[in-house]
């Protein structure tokens, strides 16, 4: 269907990990540990998956592990199990939230036209539903826009916000990115755009043409600590990744090199590495010229 083949563009894709071996260990112990195991299928896990209901809109959502909250936003045209790779990781540390945002997954649909904001504030909605507090915010693509709102809209619900290839306008979105996005509507057969499914996905998959428009004054209002991230070869331009940088007060910026939009998928270690790297270290503001001389004095005295 159309959204399984913009999602390789978008980020919306179900992830995968892998395990390393232990090889030094007994044989009988080996073999124990080569069976496989049972794993949760994340986006569709009955004991874990719960639902509850906002501006007329059941939601699912499924929370793993304990510790600090933090919440997952996944992608265009994505879900919960788009994640796979960030809950296996993350929920050793952190009590891991994961929603499927209306009209995708499985939540219910809108009855009418779907925006940003109104994802934003479903997630609002669900840390109120859940008396969370405030939580940290891991936002992908078009989940990145949301914790960026998020921060804007409602600062006293965060702690830390990580976005991973957000942007504020569709102009910021590569033009063959969404020249690619227009084939694939144009080439979905009628009889398929009037299905459940079909209008479902042109409902969502139509956003990205039209939505979202942020002001770009608005980002000053997020006071949490917050990483921007994204990739060299990424479907977001490199300039709007910078714009979104300098106009959050408190803000670190990360470029991946040789990577994609997808980087959560095709290097989570990486990915997730540094993502809790910064959620966990004290947050500072770096200088330019005080920072570099403190350094660079304390490395003179290094060679003393």
């Amino acid at each position: 269907m159309l959204s399984k083949t913009i999602s390789v563009v978008l980020g919306a894709i179900v992830l995968q990990c892998g395990m390393d071996a232990e090889t030094s260990r007994p044989a009988t112990r080996v073999a124990a540990q080569t069976t496989p195991r049972p794993v949760a299928k994340y986006g569709s896990n009955p004991a874990a998956g719960k639902t509850f209901t906002h501006d007329g809109v059941e939601l699912y959502y499924e929370v793993y592990g304990t510790g600090e909250p933090l919440l997952l936003v996944h992608g265009n045209g994505g879900s919960i199990a788009d994640f796979k790779s960030q809950i296996n990781h993350f929920r050793k540390r952190y009590k891991v939230i994961a929603m499927d945002s209306r009209d995708h997954g499985k939540s219910g649909d809108s009855l009418d036209r779907i925006s940003y904001e109104k994802m934003t504030e479903d997630l609002a909605a669900l840390l109120d539903h859940l008396q969370t507090g405030p939580v940290y915010v891991l936002g992908w693509s078009d989940g990145g826009t949301e914790a960026l709102l998020l921060g804007m809209r409602h600062p006293e619900k965060v702690k830390k916000i990580a976005v991973m290839a957000a942007n504020l306008n569709p102009e910021a979105v590569y033009p063959e990115v969404i020249a690619f996005v227009k084939s694939m509507i144009d080439s979905m057969p009628a009889t398929a755009k009037e299905t459940p499914q079909g209008k479902r996905e042109l409902k969502v998959t139509q956003m990205l043409l039209h939505e979202p428009h942020i002001e770009p004054g608005a980002r000053e209002a997020i006071t949490a600590p917050t990483l921007v991230l994204a990739s060299d070869h990424d479907s977001i331009r490199e300039e709007h990744t910078l714009e979104i940088y300098h106009h959050i007060p408190n803000s670190q910026l990360c470029i991946f090199a040789n990577a994609t939009h997808m980087v959560p998928y095709d290097d989570p270690d990486l990915f997730n590495a540094t993502v809790e790297r910064f959620f966990r270290a004290p947050f500072a503001k770096k200088d330019r010229v005080k920072d570099l001389l403190k350094s660079f004095e304390a490395l003179k005295a290094s060679q003393q």
